[in-house]
């Protein structure tokens, strides 16, 4: 076992892990976030998506002790004392989620794009969601609901 330290949606968290542990098992079965879904395991699906030290990644993809240190924001942790962030608020009113497994990842891939494209393009939305799969939505409410907070507004 390894001590693991880390800062996830604003709360200090030190833990003793497995040094083969996965991020994604890390937070859905040690900390009990399971907001952050596992697809494919592989990286290519996208539901698994965290932010990292500020950055997208695949939690899937990731060893927990990686993260040692390190700053970590979940799905749980874009609503502030229950209210929707604008990004959630969007797909909300565009009716980008249907089933839902897909939602968190695209969350919080959407929010890291919003923060580094200003006024971004359909097409740049486009490229950004294909690393996630969804089967139920066609995309374009997620591409309608994501420009909508990208141009002009907060994520």
């Amino acid at each position: 076992m390894t001590e693991l330290e880390l800062l996830v949606n604003g709360r200090r968290y030190r833990e003793a892990v497995e040094p083969r542990l996965l991020l994604s098992d890390f937070l859905r079965h040690t900390l009990g976030l399971t907001g952050t879904h596992v697809g494919c395991e592989h990286g290519v699906c996208g539901a698994c998506t965290v932010r990292l030290d500020g950055a997208a990644v695949r939690s899937c993809l990731v060893l927990a002790i990686q993260a040692d240190g390190c700053e970590l924001q979940t799905v749980e942790g874009l609503a502030e004392a229950g209210v929707l962030s604008p990004l959630q608020q969007a797909f909300h009113e565009e009716h980008a989620l249907q089933c839902g497994f897909c939602t968190p990842g695209i969350l919080m891939a959407a929010l890291d794009f919003a923060e580094r494209y200003e006024s971004p393009t359909r097409r740049q939305v486009e490229e950004l969601l294909g690393g996630h799969l969804c089967r139920c939505t066609g995309y374009r409410p997620i591409v309608d609901a994501i420009l909508r907070v990208s141009r002009g507004r907060d994520a």
